[in-house]
């Protein structure tokens, strides 16, 4: 028999979460963020998830060949553009769209001497600080983009850095908002503003395209659980337990001995690590669901094993289904117990767990 952890990827919930994000932005059309090989759920699950998205966005180019070969033929984002000149024939030849998000691509671009013409998107910092022209120099930068003859259009897109927190006086949206405004006034071309907490928080902010990444997988980044949206995990992580313990008054499990009982209990012991994907640094009280019953782990995360609680579980026995995260137990709920988000969990399972698909 295989090791029993098993991550079930479900393509209904990633086509019904797809369909909710568009449900919030009704005349917008959709990038179907898919970064990160889907966010861990696989990219040829992914196409066929969101096939009924308009594009799809990601940053591996490797990746985005891999989805023109598989078949798909509508428009392909890299949203974080090139990262050398050496990209752009294959950029050509495969018809990938791409930010420019600094000077030195378009320099690039200029000294570039290819056939055929690329969909441009520039990037709009309006706050993040991370990638992007500030309003002071995007006029000048997109006159630049403007002259050069392989550039066919030019659209503008910008990423909210805290559209999940409704009243934060650092950075609002709103002022976000304001700064992509000014940084592109006059200027003809396609908008792209809002990313998963814009499309569910902020449907004002929908424009031209949204760019839904987390909730397409049945996570959210808002306080709000994903549930509340009507969305399904599309990731469920199941083991079994494989072993069991009995402890008295003061003993301890596990590496360190960081967890002392103080009662007598029963332990089971899951086949799940930080070799899988399992975080580490997830404390004792991260929840997981043993039989369809909500327990926690006790003691640290092994590389192979974690220890869980099973004294108001007394059926629970050896070959007991173990819910990590997903049908049952929100993948937001571990992430927040674990001090972490749910991206993190998603993207870090590794190739040692096996992977099935139900549709």
């Amino acid at each position: 028999m295989p090791r029993p952890l098993i991550a079930t990827i479900d393509i209904a919930a990633l086509r019904h979460n797809l369909n909710i994000a568009q449900q919030h932005a009704p005349n917008a059309k959709t990038w179907a963020v898919v970064k990160a090989n889907a966010y861990g759920h696989g990219l040829m699950r992914a196409l066929r998830g969101f096939a009924n998205a308009d594009g799809l966005a990601l940053v591996e180019i490797e990746g985005a060949v891999q989805l023109r070969q598989a078949g798909w033929q509508k428009r392909i984002l890299l949203v974080e553009g090139f990262f050398d000149a050496s990209d752009l024939p294959l950029i050509a030849e495969h018809q990938l769209d791409f930010v420019v998000h600094d000077v030195t691509q378009v320099e690039m671009l200029e000294r570039a001497k290819l056939p055929g013409k690329f969909n441009i998107h520039m990037k709009i910092n309006s706050g993040m600080n991370r990638l992007g022209f500030t309003p002071q120099v995007s006029h000048a930068v997109y006159q630049r983009l403007h002259a050069i003859p392989t550039v066919r259009t030019i659209s503008f897109l910008t990423h909210f850095a805290n559209a999940e927190e409704s009243a934060n006086s650092k950075l609002s949206v709103a002022e976000q908002v304001r700064r992509f405004e000014q940084a592109t006034a006059d200027l003809p071309g396609k908008r792209c503003l809002s990313n998963s907490a814009g499309d569910l928080l902020h449907p004002e902010c929908a424009a031209d395209w949204i760019r839904p990444g987390i909730m397409l997988y049945g996570a959210t980044p808002a306080a709000a659980s994903a549930k509340s949206f009507e969305l399904k995990p599309a990731m469920t992580l199941r083991s079994e337990l494989i072993g069991m313990q009995h402890l008295e008054i003061g003993d301890s499990v596990g590496y360190g001995s960081s967890f002392v009982a103080d009662k007598e209990m029963r332990i089971g012991v899951v086949a799940c690590g930080y070799a899988d994907g399992y975080p580490r640094h997830a404390p004792t009280g991260t929840p997981v669901l043993v039989d369809g019953i909500k327990t926690h782990t006790v003691g640290r995360v092994s590389m192979d094993m974690i220890t869980v609680d099973l004294t108001s579980i007394p059926n629970a026995r050896v070959g007991s289904e173990v819910i990590l995260w997903g049908e049952g137990l929100p993948i937001d709920e571990v992430a927040n117990a674990a001090g972490t988000v749910g991206y993190e969990l998603m993207c870090a399972i590794t190739d040692r767990v096996k992977i099935i698909e139900s549709t």
